[in-house]
């Protein structure tokens, strides 16, 4: 459990908004999360809708060929993933996982992991890989202005899914606008 202020959020919203920009986001791109429900899974979303690019995202619970089947047909820019997440009591590793998608998502350019499991994770092997705080940067300076990028009212906001319980599943682009 943890708590943020609105403060807090936006002030991260804004790193990770500056930092998705210096990695060369834009408008139209997709970012993508293989996040459980964590304040960071929000912060990334907000930041990058906040560039006009375009969120989705998938389980950690989902095995590699699940995600593929996903991110494969939107080619993200930015991943962001946690080191693992808890279910029923039990811890589960997904670094080894992102390892193995990673070749197959060849138009990502970086990948933001996100502690959840271990404070410090280790990223050996994870050749575009970046912590979370790192990639924001110093919480101790103050955030960059939280600019927003003006879009038209159906320009994509999410990606999401069908099952693919009838072959691969179908993307659902959800708008601005509704």
């Amino acid at each position: 459990r943890g708590r943020m202020s609105r403060r807090e959020l936006r002030a991260d919203v804004a790193r990770c908004a500056a930092a998705l920009r210096q990695v060369g986001v834009k408008r139209g791109d997709r970012v993508a999360g293989f996040m459980p429900n964590v304040p960071e899974t929000i912060v990334a979303m907000l930041a990058a809708s906040s560039l006009g690019a375009i969120w989705s995202s998938c389980s950690p619970d989902f095995g590699v060929r699940g995600v593929l089947d996903r991110f494969g047909q939107i080619e993200p820019t930015v991943l962001v993933a946690t080191d693992g997440y808890a279910y029923g009591g039990k811890r589960f590793e997904t670094v080894a996982r992102v390892k193995e998608m990673l070749p197959h998502l060849p138009t990502v350019r970086q990948v933001v992991v996100v502690p959840f499991l271990d404070e410090k994770p280790d990223l050996g092997g994870l050749s575009k890989g970046v912590l979370w705080r790192d990639f924001l940067g110093p919480v101790d300076r103050p955030a960059p202005p939280l600019v927003f990028e003006e879009v038209p009212f159906d320009h994509p906001l999410f990606i999401m899914y069908s099952s693919g319980t009838t072959g691969v599943p179908k993307c659902i682009v959800h708008g601005h606008g509704g």
